[in-house]
């Protein structure tokens, strides 16, 4: 872990992600006592401090935060701010004036992706970034030559290990409880295998739509907007090899391993749906072919995963919200019982992250009585129930990790393009998009890829009685 930074300069910070996400964050940091150190805030409209000292009380107490919170007005002290265009050299002049005695800054570039270039550009020709940490928002590019060139970009003024690619999915703690769940337990590494599995799903299904969001949907669509990153990161932590160290590099150097060994997709890799109704919503093409839905089936030809499906359903307006990754194991080499009652199923273990954080092994018992009769049962631990407080929201804990110099949580340059360039051919000729019923579970078309007793794999959020 790299010096604790001594000042958060943030660009965009009357923005919608500066309200809903950031000051949030920021406020927690501080009632932590995590934080402790300037915050700038610079942006292009024409405000006073004050307006932006209101901005955030507004943007807290829309949190659930008490306007009385001693954190807050110790965030509020702490506040500065600059204003001016970005593309205004003056603008930089003032916050070259206002960081003189910072030692180390963090900036977080909370603006659109076509800005990235001028504001490094600026903050690099005012000797601001020999010593400072860029924070940068997705979308890290819409394919692979945008990517490339975007890195490109960042590269021409800062090394790799001062750039910090945010992907918030990989913030939560249910995601970083992968990491701890398959390596800091020795009984599940002689089976996470070819030989021991038969099929990995991960799922995330959402029964909400785009909600007034169809103009922005419109420019990326599902395998854009979750496929690419999120679910492809959690691939690698499932299907990756055990790191030398928790070292940011040696992960992504495992993740890299993975996402090499993905064999090539095609369009029959791949189901795209629609779900009815989405072309009328404001700012949608009424002939748009843009997915609201994604399955995909693929594998990893790697010794540890070679001829093990791996398949991805991700998609909006479906029958529930549910986030989840499970590893279905080989069923026994023999059946014993096969007089016995009630339906055998395979053991299972489940990672769920939304709209619950739990893990559950299914597995096989027999009921009580003078019969043999089979029943599936859970071992859980509800996170809930079991280990008390969740840990800090996503945001919270990239802004504490980016002023702590922490990059585990950050994606590196060459994964981002590496992630592209797995998809890339599903973005170059994708099939068309099939239509589906809001509240379904998606296509008829995606039963194709997907196994058969996948709703028997997935789980039923809820909340045991006991752990």
């Amino acid at each position: 872990m790299s010096d604790r930074a001594d000042c958060l300069v943030l660009f965009g910070a009357t923005g919608d992600l500066a309200y809903k996400k950031l000051f949030p964050a920021l406020h927690a940091l501080e009632a932590r006592g995590q934080l402790g150190i300037p915050v700038v805030g610079i942006a292009r409209e024409g405000w006073t401090i004050e307006r932006l000292c209101d901005r955030i009380r507004d943007s807290l107490r829309d949190a659930g935060v008490p306007d009385d919170d001693p954190a807050t007005e110790r965030l509020i002290a702490s506040m500065r701010y600059v204003h001016g265009e970005y593309s205004d050299p003056a603008t930089f002049d003032a916050l070259a004036a206002v960081l003189s005695d910072v030692r180390l800054p963090v900036f977080y570039l909370a603006i659109p992706p076509g800005l990235f270039g001028d504001v490094v550009d600026a903050l690099a020709h005012h000797g601001l970034t020999g010593t400072s940490r860029v924070v940068v928002e997705k979308p890290l590019g819409r394919d692979l030559p945008s990517a490339r060139a975007l890195n490109a970009t960042l590269a021409s003024e800062l090394r790799e290990d001062q750039i910090y690619r945010i992907d918030h999915f990989l913030g939560y703690e249910q995601v970083q409880n992968l990491l701890v769940a398959r390596f800091g337990n020795s009984m599940l590494e002689p089976l996470w295998n070819r030989r021991y599995v038969s099929h990995v799903h991960i799922e995330m299904s959402e029964s909400f739509g785009v909600d007034g969001r169809g103009a922005f949907y419109e420019t990326v669509g599902c395998l854009r907007d979750v496929v690419q990153n999120h679910l492809l990161q959690l691939v690698c932590m499932l299907a990756m090899d055990p790191p030398v160290s928790l070292d940011a590099d040696a992960i992504a150097d495992e993740k890299m391993k993975v996402l090499r060994s993905i064999r090539p997709l095609t369009g029959e890799s791949i189901v795209r749906g629609q779900y009815d109704g989405y072309r009328e919503e404001p700012g949608v093409a009424p002939d748009s072919d843009v997915d609201t839905y994604c399955s995909l089936r693929f594998e990893i030809d790697s010794w540890r995963w070679a001829g093990v499906p791996f398949t991805i359903r991700a998609g909006k307006g479906m029958a529930r919200t549910l986030t989840e990754a499970v590893v279905e194991y080989v069923a026994p080499p023999r059946q014993l019982f096969p007089d016995a009652d009630g339906t055998f199923e395979p053991n299972r273990m489940r990672f769920r992250m939304k709209p619950d954080d739990l893990i559950e092994l299914s597995m096989q018992v027999k009921q009580p009585g003078d019969r043999i009769v089979m029943e599936t049962v859970d071992l859980s631990v509800h996170y809930s129930t079991r280990l008390g407080q969740p840990g800090p929201a996503a945001y919270e804990r990239l802004l504490g990790d980016a002023i702590a110099g922490e990059r585990r949580l950050f994606a590196r340059g060459d994964l981002v393009e590496e992630q592209w360039r797995v998809i890339e051919p599903l973005l170059e000729d994708p099939p068309p998009v099939e239509p589906y019923w809001r509240g379904s579970m998606g296509p008829a078309g995606a039963a194709r890829l997907l196994p058969p007793d996948l709703d028997d794999m997935l789980s039923t959020p809820h909340v045991p009685a006991a752990t």
